[in-house]
């Protein structure tokens, strides 16, 4: 049984000009223990899809289960289950480290012994240890996004959110949630839905890719399936092809006869 599945799933704005259709129809399958790269254009519809499935934005339109609950009609439950990171974190600037990760935790229903502890192991696997008393408004872009990571993850949802997770980090700060996305999926099999404009973190991490274009799914498959469908030698490549952003590589590889 997929743990996401929507059929039709919609969003329609009314402006000042009319309505907008922000998304116009989403069917979607996301399979436990996957990782799925939402990918698109600038205005395709992936942070609004994302809010949708979060709980956060009401759908206009369409149906959609999210770890076994209808998403209109269950979303407590729903949220119970997920763990969303947002583009931009929520951190409070008067509080510590700890004190957000205990806060969090206490907010998840955990006493205090306890949502004390599951900081601090959440503080060990993303490497927050020595900054647990640091002030959040002395943290690096780093570091406020490994605890906005570990925040996600305080009540091990089943599934985790990531709307474009590494925007803004290093080098060594994006493999850094690399592994730990990866290691989340292996050794928990937690179900990762990511949105990101890095095309080379897509074909690194995402097994597989559903690519929205004006609100609707125009393409999916594994990123080695994408461009092999279209000739490419990255995933950039193909995904400029299925958008129409550019045209299709031509594969100038000998053929052997």
């Amino acid at each position: 049984m997929p743990i996401i599945s929507t059929a039709g799933l919609a969003r329609t704005y009314t402006g000042r000009s009319g309505p907008v259709e922000a998304v116009r129809g989403i069917d979607l399958t996301v399979r436990p223990g996957e990782i799925l790269g939402l990918l698109g254009p600038n205005g395709a519809g992936k942070t609004t899809t994302l809010r949708m499935l979060t709980t956060l934005l009401p759908p206009t339109g369409g149906t959609a289960t999210v770890a076994g609950h209808d998403l209109v009609k269950d979303p407590a439950a729903v949220r119970r289950r997920i763990g969303y990171v947002a583009q931009s974190g929520g951190l409070d600037p008067q509080e510590t480290v700890r004190s957000e990760l205990v806060l969090q935790g206490r907010l998840y229903g955990l006493d205090r012994t306890r949502a004390t502890a599951r900081a601090e192991e959440l503080a060990v696997d993303l490497d927050l240890t020595e900054l647990l008393d640091r002030p959040t408004p002395a943290l690096s872009g780093g570091q406020r996004r490994r605890l906005d990571l570990a925040m996600g993850l305080t009540h091990r949802p089943e599934i985790l959110f990531l709307d474009e997770p590494t925007t803004g980090l290093d080098p060594g700060s994006r493999a850094d949630l690399w592994a730990l996305v990866r290691r989340l999926r292996d050794e928990h099999g937690t179900t990762v839905v990511l949105t990101t404009h890095y095309l080379d973190e897509a074909d690194a991490l995402a097994d597989r890719i559903v690519v929205v274009d004006q609100g609707t799914v125009v393409a999916e498959g594994s990123p080695a399936a994408l461009k092999a469908a279209h000739g490419a030698a990255t995933l950039q490549d193909a995904f400029l092809a299925i958008t129409g952003r550019g045209p299709a590589p031509v594969d100038t590889t000998p053929v052997a006869v």
